[in-house]
């Protein structure tokens, strides 16, 4: 008979599992890992896993949840630490990309990665959706000092278009390392240009 598990050893396990998906996810899709692989890499039985998740798409959901909480963590410190409209948008810009390097592997699951029924999961919904709000925040912030004018939503999908753009070269390769920050920070300064009242 099964010891009957604590939630500690249950979160614990749950974290270890999201820790090894990821990186199986990451690197060969979704699609080609098994949840008899995932358990093979933590030395447990094939079975293990699911007295913890439904199913590959349910560790799926719960590693992308942990990134974008993770994600928006970073780029909500950011914004808190800075002083003043323009710094608060520069720094969440950079804390963009610092956190895109230093966790490509979950970048790339929030982002890249197919996940068909992403509304079967509120706690993903509202991870991404609490992840997309700190790239329109200082948006708002900027439109109401007066430095842009537009849709808050629309320029932060600009916003968000143009680092993607950049960290999605240099992690693919496409770019020369180092230069997708730079890059980064040359396209803003040329779309804050662009959406300045009465450009």
């Amino acid at each position: 008979m099964p010891r009957v598990l604590s939630e500690s050893d249950v979160a614990d396990f749950r974290e270890r599992l999201c820790e090894v998906a990821e990186k199986l996810f990451a690197e060969k899709g979704p699609d080609a890992v098994t949840m008899r692989q995932l358990a093979a890499e933590l030395g447990v039985s094939p079975m293990t896993p699911y007295r913890y998740f439904a199913d590959k798409e349910d560790i799926l959901a719960a590693v992308r949840t942990n990134g974008f909480n993770r994600f928006a963590d970073a780029l909500e410190g950011a914004y808190a630490s800075a002083r003043g409209v323009r710094a608060k948008g520069a720094a969440v810009g950079e804390a963009y990309v610092t956190f895109a390097f230093e966790h490509p592997q979950t970048y790339k699951a929030m982002f890249d990665l197919n996940q068909p029924h992403e509304e079967n999961y509120p706690d993903l919904v509202a991870a991404a959706l609490r992840a997309r709000a700190t790239q329109t925040s200082y948006v708002k912030d900027l439109i109401a000092e007066g430095i842009l004018a537009g849709d808050p939503e629309e320029i932060g999908r600009m916003f968000w278009a143009a680092a993607h753009g950049a960290v999605g070269l240099e992690l693919a390769g496409k770019l020369p390392a180092g230069t997708a920050r730079g890059l980064h920070r040359h396209m803003n300064g040329a779309l804050a240009k662009g959406l300045r009242p009465g450009a």
